[in-house]
């Protein structure tokens, strides 16, 4: 296994994924490669040995009586992992997302200026939207890092699993992982609010109970930032609205609408080199935006960030268009995310 996590490394894969029945397969810049070493589909119990180097006694045995689950880990050259192990038809199967040695900082990834502004909120919900794979932890981490060089500030994590880890520099990070430190997420942020923190990260609001608490710590004067899976600032305040049963939306519009700061859509995008990047939309809840929200406007959003270019906000459109213009990508791969985010 370290063999394999060592070439995933040297390759600069993001992802490893091993089935049973198949070759061992790699992902690098968003596409999928074979394992040079490995010409061979393997058995169950071939993956079964691989998933088990892996996990704890505990972790092991969740898996087994589960089907499935989430942890972390750590390589033998003290490198971190995160990892899904579930079942398929076929058997038993993994997938590793390789989390870099580095936590990058808002200018490596190329961020708008307009995200570090974002940090400067004493309260309020800032969200890291955009699909799978779409580098959200690797934005949300460079923000905890910025605020941590920069800032006096107690900050509490909640994740499952824990990726990057922080060292307190300015700032006292304290970090706690589902399962390790806690047995229920959403108790975790209920404590959360009882620690004393001033800033709170959620790896992802992942229920209607996780949406109510990031809500609550944004409105008692903590800034919360956390991730979602949608892929614009309109999809996800929709998203978090719809999650609230009918009877509640108009109170909770209004309530989004007080608390919400600034919802940030990324994805990755493959550049003019092969590598790939970073490209954002950014909304910024200025007095209009939080009008539509609290009168059920939300298709009118795009209009806004449109008009409000020199606060800071940005449309994916734009972005991309902009990136295309100064050579980063091709106008081609341009115009193909732009009509995929449409569809």
């Amino acid at each position: 296994m370290q063999q394999i996590l060592s070439f995933a490394r040297a390759k600069n894969c993001s992802d490893i994924h091993i089935s049973a029945g198949y070759k061992i397969i790699f992902r690098l810049n968003g596409e999928i490669i074979d394992y040079p070493e490995n010409q061979i589909n393997l058995t169950s119990q071939q993956v079964y040995d691989l998933i088990f180097v892996l996990t704890t006694s505990e972790q092991k045995e969740i898996y087994l009586k589960h089907k499935e689950h989430d942890f972390s880990f750590i390589d033998n050259n003290n490198l971190r992992y995160r990892v899904n192990a579930y079942h398929t038809i076929l058997g038993p199967a993994v997938a590793i997302r390789i989390i870099p040695d580095k936590i990058k900082s808002l200018a490596v990834i190329n961020s708008p200026y307009t995200i570090q502004s974002l940090l400067n909120y004493k309260k309020g919900l800032v969200l890291v939207v955009g699909p799978t794979g779409s580098g959200k932890s690797t934005t949300l981490a460079a923000m905890i890092d910025h605020i941590n060089q920069n800032q006096n500030k107690h900050i509490i994590t909640i994740e499952d699993p824990v990726e990057y880890v922080f060292t307190s520099q300015k700032s006292l990070i304290n970090q706690r992982e589902f399962r390790t430190d806690s047995h229920s997420f959403n108790n975790a942020l209920k404590g959360a609010l009882r620690q004393d923190p001033d800033v709170i990260m959620i790896g992802e609001m992942r229920d209607l109970e996780t949406v109510q608490l990031a809500l609550t710590a944004a409105e008692t004067g903590h800034l919360v930032l956390a991730t979602l899976h949608t892929n614009s600032a309109s999809q996800t305040i929709d998203r978090i609205i719809d999650s609230f049963p009918a009877d509640q939306r108009s109170t909770i519009r209004s309530i989004v609408s007080n608390s919400l700061r600034a919802v940030i859509s990324q994805r990755l995008v493959k550049k003019i080199d092969g590598n790939r990047c970073a490209a954002f939309e950014i909304m910024i809840a200025n007095s209009s935006i939080k009008n539509l929200i609290r009168e059920d406007k939300i298709p009118q959003i795009n209009s806004i960030i449109e008009l409000n270019k020199k606060s800071g906000m940005v449309l994916l459109k734009d972005y991309l268009k902009e990136m295309a213009n100064n050579n980063i990508i091709s106008f081609e791969t341009a115009e193909e995310e732009i009509k995929s985010q449409e569809n």
